[in-house]
């Protein structure tokens, strides 16, 4: 449900989990699970519903207003635990989800709330501890709080990463260690993080990062703008050109196999 109520043991379990699924090693399962996504969701409801089918688990499909109906939450459960193994809700309002995680009767996937997204952020973190050590580098969050800049903030909890939040100070996550200057800073960054600029496009104009700001990080460092992104908004469009910083549209192959992993996880598989 939220990345800092695990520990460092739980994130590297996953990720081992994660390993044997990209290996084709991962656990099966024979089971099915219930998913509630809205429409628009694209890249987290294709790797959910896609990981399920591949380990074995059958994804039945709900918009996520099913869960708004004022059905108690004990009941929905109870209903679903007769045929699905565990839920894969994404929905606006967290509270919903920690009602029917709170019944303990199927186990509950947080695919993404207003409040945090944390298996995007898992799967970021994964990919990028293929490449580098993740707890020496620095990490540079530019933009303003949301459900990305939560959930990398539990993340770093977790794992005790140097991450700093770059935006104005009265827009920031509670409790972020702050940088206001985009050029102090990205100053010797290893890993920049965007999201969206949603209701503060005017006030986040000057932070847009741009391949001039990432000429500051240090040699080697990525950018990693959470998408879906919008050129000339969060990015420029020269900093996420062919060849430059940008992650790149594979990094986020590690989605499938860590969602994977987080399900098999939760059902005691592996």
């Amino acid at each position: 449900m939220r990345l800092d109520a695990w520990a460092a043991e739980d994130v590297a379990a996953v990720f081992a989990l994660a390993d044997a699924f990209r290996a084709g090693a991962g656990p099966r399962a024979d089971g099915c699970a219930a998913m509630f996504f809205p429409s628009s969701s694209l890249g987290t409801r294709v790797t959910f519903e896609r990981g399920a089918q591949l380990m074995g688990l059958q994804p039945v499909l709900f918009p996520p207003e099913t869960l708004d109906k004022p059905e108690a939450a004990e009941d929905v459960v109870g209903y679903l635990s007769n045929w699905a193994d565990l839920m894969v809700v994404r929905h606006r309002d967290i509270a919903v989800l920690d009602r029917l995680a709170a019944t303990d009767g199927l186990p509950v996937v947080n695919a993404m709330t207003d409040v945090n997204h944390p298996c995007e952020v898992l799967s970021d973190v994964y990919t990028l501890a293929q490449s580098r050590d993740i707890t020496s580098a620095k990490f540079v969050f530019v933009g303003a709080d949301g459900n990305i800049a939560r959930a990398w903030h539990e993340i770093a909890r977790v794992l005790g990463l140097d991450l700093t939040q770059c935006g104005p100070a009265e827009l920031t996550t509670p409790g972020a260690r702050v940088v206001e200057d985009p050029q102090v800073a990205l100053r010797d960054a290893d890993v920049v993080l965007t999201d969206g600029v949603g209701r503060h496009a005017e006030a986040l104009a000057p932070y847009q990062v741009t391949a001039e700001l990432m000429a500051l990080a240090r040699p080697g460092a990525v950018l990693n703008p959470c998408p879906p992104f919008t050129r000339g908004r969060e990015v420029s469009a020269d900093a996420v050109a062919p060849g430059g910083p940008f992650v790149g549209y594979g990094f986020k192959v590690s989605l499938l196999p860590v969602q994977q992993a987080v399900m098999a996880y939760c059902l005691g598989l592996g």
